[in-house]
């Protein structure tokens, strides 16, 4: 058994180590992203058993991908691809406050991803099948392997959750929309910023948007305003907490980690809504998308103290 499942396309990552245009770069940081990878990896370090299903190439950065999420104690499911090589990312920050990220995905071993890679027992003994809808953007097998996962889940009564995750170079508004309103029906909670949840339902108040998307667990994050929870007929709202921010990416995926790993703890509503945004929080306070994913312990700093130094 597992606490919780998930998959999708892990990819090596290249990030530029100066400021500018990325033609400029000369030195880059190599490391790895993934969105369902990174969820894998917070709710490890906060406690919990997860797993991670998913194609890579037969090539050094496939190795790096299986290497680095066993490390951080994610049992891996990586299916060798001899046939299409590791997708990449590239990372740089154009301006002070602009993160620019190029993806070359298109015919990797991620995209290929199908519903026989999958293993049913695996999905059904977990608690938590957790899915993102970067996934079936990949490619039509992706789709369908989203659609069987999700199947199987429903099936052993799996709780299912799925981060919205909206990326415009895959997708149009209108067909991830339709896709969404297809599936958010068979999801126990869902993910989702403001502008996400607008391809799915259209409404000025939050809590009506939240309200429109159906899923009994709808999370709603505002950035620095901070986001709610609707469960059930109870909404829960938290304040952002107050960091200074060094790389946003990533910060959404901490979040769907926090509250996912306190709902596998059991925690109260609240105190899983407060872990998700402190979660969301510390992970965009230093570079990397899933290097600043935090442990338990590392939430209390962000308490602080007055003069800035932990002892």
């Amino acid at each position: 058994m597992t606490d919780l499942v998930t998959f999708g396309e892990t990819m090596a990552l290249f990030a530029a180590r100066r400021t500018g245009p990325l033609r400029f770069a000369r030195d880059f940081d190599l490391g790895l992203g993934g969105a369902e990878s990174n969820v894998a990896i917070g709710v490890s370090r906060l406690g919990h058993e997860a797993a991670w299903i998913g194609r890579v190439g037969q090539d050094e950065f496939g190795e790096l991908i299986t290497a680095t999420l066993r490390a951080e104690r994610v049992r891996v499911h990586a299916i060798q691809d001899p046939e299409a090589p590791t997708g990449l990312m590239i990372k740089g920050r154009r301006t002070a406050d602009l993160i620019d990220v190029r993806y070359y995905r298109k015919h990797s071993a991620g995209s290929r991803l199908s519903p026989a890679d999958l293993d049913p027992a695996l999905i059904a003994s977990a608690r938590v099948l957790h899915v993102s809808a970067i996934t079936p953007a990949l490619s039509a097998s992706a789709r369908e392997a989203v659609r069987h996962a999700i199947d199987v889940a429903r099936s052993a009564g799996i709780f299912v959750s799925l981060d919205v995750n909206y990326r415009k170079a895959l997708w149009s508004p209108q067909e991830a929309g339709a896709w969404l309103r297809a599936v958010l029906p068979d999801v126990d909670a869902v993910f989702a910023t403001e502008a996400e949840a607008r391809l799915v339902a259209a409404a000025d108040d939050p809590v009506a948007l939240a309200r429109s998307l159906g899923p009994r667990h709808v999370l709603l994050k505002f950035g620095a305003r901070g986001a709610i929870e609707l469960s059930g007929d109870e909404v829960r709202q938290a304040s952002p907490y107050q960091v200074t921010e060094v790389d946003p990416v990533g910060a959404g995926d901490a979040f769907a980690a926090g509250w996912l790993a306190d709902w596998l703890a059991g925690a109260a509503p609240e105190q899983r809504l407060r872990t998700a945004c402190a979660a969301g929080a510390f992970a965009v306070t230093s570079q990397g998308d899933w290097e600043s994913l935090p442990r338990r312990a590392d939430l209390e700093l962000l308490e602080g103290s007055a003069d800035g130094v932990s002892r």
